[in-house]
């Protein structure tokens, strides 16, 4: 499905429910994992399986907590400490008991999520708020944590040889908030692959680097 065969998706916000539903996707696609299949690398990334899911929790995580003070800061980050467990490892602040194996590592996905979703919603439409790739609003925080959902599951789903292909109609939004310079003649999920460096389109090699825009559209 091109991106120009729905225009009257080009409208529609991202919201809360979109944060709900992409971490409820993300957590059954995960939940069958075996314990053992946590330790084998997530895709092209350099994190095993776990380490991507705990990294994916506390992006989600991190973006609540940066919507979260009555003024939030502008030019720089909420002062949470993070850190990796080994060298190359992701640096997060949130961090899973082994020990409570898969349903935990999920429960805690479930729960980060679940803040941001909470933030989303009662954060007043006009707060602003600071990320490294400029200051965005509500609803920028609720389509950056669907897109990092969406694009570590992929990167976890070829790690751990599962399939994962999330709606087209939430990819769109979040392509349309996020990258608003993306092609508008291709598909909505392999577009957003494209747009995070993870894929080829046609006539368009694999990006090498690559950001989004969450300018606040008003």
């Amino acid at each position: 499905m091109p991106r120009t065969a729905e225009p009257g998706l080009s409208s529609t916000p991202v919201t809360a429910d979109d944060v709900d539903l992409v971490v409820r996707l993300a957590v059954a696609a995960l939940r069958d994992v075996a314990p053992t299949a946590w330790d084998g690398k997530a895709g092209s990334l350099q994190w095993d399986c776990w380490e991507t899911v705990e990294h994916l929790s506390d992006d989600l995580f991190a973006y609540a907590v940066q919507l979260g003070p009555r003024t939030p800061p502008v030019d720089s980050e909420v002062p949470i400490a993070w850190e990796s467990r080994r060298p190359g490892g992701p640096e997060t602040t949130i961090r899973v008991n082994r020990e409570a194996g898969t349903a935990g590592l999920l429960q805690a996905l479930e729960a980060s999520g679940a803040l941001l979703a909470a933030m989303v919603r009662t954060a007043p439409p006009q707060t602003r708020a600071y990320h490294v790739f400029g200051v965005s609003d509500p609803e920028g925080f609720a389509a950056m944590g669907v897109v990092e959902t969406l694009a570590h599951v992929h990167d976890l789903a070829q790690g751990l040889e599962l399939a994962w292909t999330p709606p087209a109609e939430l990819c769109e939004r979040v392509l349309t908030r996020l990258f608003p310079e993306a092609p508008r003649d291709t598909e909505p999920w392999p577009t957003l692959l494209w747009a995070t460096g993870r894929a080829e389109l046609p006539g368009r090699p694999r990006l090498t680097s690559w950001r989004w825009n969450g300018t606040p559209r008003a």
